[in-house]
């Protein structure tokens, strides 16, 4: 019988101390931010406490084999096997009492996110959507349970032992990230442990600004001292990150049994490549991710944008329109001839609308083509297609304002979009579930009359675009094209 996979059936060192918690325990996470720790100069002194999102499976899972996993790189040519060990602890995302604890300790010194970006929870905006019930929920519950907790004094002195609570806070935790992350945030003012960074890993355009908005946001909805201190001494850290990662499959779990010689529930397969941009502050330390090839700026829109515009942009395109297609999955869509065509027209409008200098763009461009096309990474396009109206405002909106603005027409980012809106379609046509943090929009917007559901489509993504007749137009014949091609293959 194969010998599990744990810290004591494999040689390897011992488990780093805690310096570092993580909110969304995934494969992304897993190939990328703990890649970068374990590769880190000095990652031997930087271990990682991650806790899951919805579900306590990959905690579990995870846990059993204390933190332990390997991460397959599968390159064109063949695969590598390394063993993970930066993830030192592995919890239950709803444990927030273990979350308190471990944030507050003075130890840590930075807090990790890959949450997706529909958790968190902004409005159209980009404040938090207080009118969310969940966001709601969360400040009633926040507002009750702090009001019991003495915080630390204007001196960052912790309130005496017999009158402080356990650093776990109260017995109920709040059920959104944010909301989990403020309740942490006040167990480390209650601690007196000193300033921290919350570092963003989300395709998102400006997530340092988003995370502030979640976090402080919900901060002073619930205790104005709360929220100054958050603002005085939590410093958010925007990144750029990129590393294509699918899900893992039974034949990975085989794979990696056959080569190394252990069971190991929770492999992650993911390309060679890997990159990492990060801009801000982090006042409590951080590993020496630059000696593992991450790069610090002090500027990180550009950078933002070129990944979300040229490589989530591309996929969102290959998700919806090679899903109409046919294709399942990005090395399939990218050989169809039509995705090819359209990718490339896309591609043309965002460098418009990028610096010309200080990017590498061209070169960028001719290493997607080269990761896309790896067929030996099988990059599901419906995994991609989900939350779509999350993702298109970051990754066609703003490229389709800008050459609509320029008085070109945007074609190629109003196809995007007219491919999500004919997926949309047909999905609802069929029955089909639309896997989507706004489903319930989406699926009362497709049950208008025809003259009316495109516009409520668009309103989900950008109320400026949804009142743009000329957007409205463009987008409408571009989706009659692909029903048209729907009906000529059927």
């Amino acid at each position: 019988m194969t010998a599990p996979l744990n810290r004591s059936t494999v040689k390897t060192a011992p488990a780093a101390p805690v310096r570092i918690v993580h909110l969304g325990l995934g494969a992304f996470h897993r190939a990328h931010q703990a890649w970068y720790t374990q590769h880190a100069s000095d990652g031997a002194q930087w271990g990682i406490a991650a806790f899951t999102g919805r579900r306590p499976d990959a905690a579990t899972a995870l846990a059993a084999q204390d933190g332990l996993y390997t991460l397959i790189e599968r390159g064109g040519d063949g695969d590598t096997f390394e063993l993970m060990t930066s993830i030192v602890e592995a919890h239950d995302g709803a444990d927030v009492g273990a979350l308190c604890g471990l944030v507050a300790a003075p130890t840590t010194a930075l807090i990790t996110l890959t949450i997706t970006e529909a958790a968190y929870n902004l409005a159209a905006d980009g404040t938090l959507d207080v009118a969310n019930p969940a966001v709601q929920a969360d400040i009633d519950l926040l507002r009750s349970a702090l009001a019991a907790c003495p915080a630390a004094d204007d001196a960052g002195h912790a309130p005496p032992a017999s009158s402080a609570p356990d650093a776990g806070g109260p017995a109920r935790g709040a059920a959104t990230a944010a909301g989990r992350l403020v309740q942490a945030l006040a167990a480390r003012r209650r601690a007196g442990s000193g300033p921290i960074a919350v570092v963003s890993c989300d395709n998102l355009a400006n997530n340092a600004s988003a995370a502030r908005a979640a976090i402080g946001g919900l901060a002073d909805a619930v205790d104005a001292g709360l929220g100054g201190w958050i603002a005085g001494n939590v410093s958010f850290v925007g990144t750029s990150i990129d590393r294509i990662t699918p899900r893992t499959t039974d034949a990975e779990i085989a794979l990696v049994e056959a080569e190394c010689g252990f069971a190991d529930s929770s492999p992650v397969v993911t390309e060679p490549f890997s990159d990492w941009v990060l801009c801000g502050d982090f006042p409590a330390g951080r590993p020496d991710w630059a000696s593992a090839g991450a790069v610090f700026v002090d500027e990180i829109e550009d950078f933002e944008n070129r990944k979300l515009w040229l490589l989530n942009g591309a996929h969102s395109l290959m998700a919806y329109a090679g899903q109409l297609r046919g294709h399942a999955t990005v090395a399939q869509a990218l050989a169809d001839p039509a995705c090819f065509g359209w990718i490339t027209e896309f591609w043309d409008e965002a460098e418009r609308n990028l610096p010309a200098e200080g990017l590498g763009v061209p070169a960028y461009r001719a290493a997607l083509l080269e990761r896309f096309g790896n067929a030996r990474i099988a990059h599901h396009l419906a995994q991609i297609a989900m939350d779509g109206s999350n993702k298109l405002r970051m990754r066609a909106v703003p490229v389709l304002k800008a050459e609509l603005a320029a008085g070109r027409t945007g074609d190629g980012a109003a196809r995007l979009i007219a491919a999500w809106v004919a997926f949309l379609r047909r999905a609802h046509a069929s029955g089909a579930p639309i896997a989507d943090s706004a489903a319930a929009e989406l699926q009362a917007a497709l049950a208008l009359p025809a003259g009316e559901a495109l516009r409520a489509l668009l309103l989900v993504l950008d109320a400026q675009l949804a009142g743009d007749d000329t957007a409205v137009a463009a987008v409408s014949g571009l989706a009659a094209g692909f029903a048209a091609g729907l009906a000529r293959s059927a």
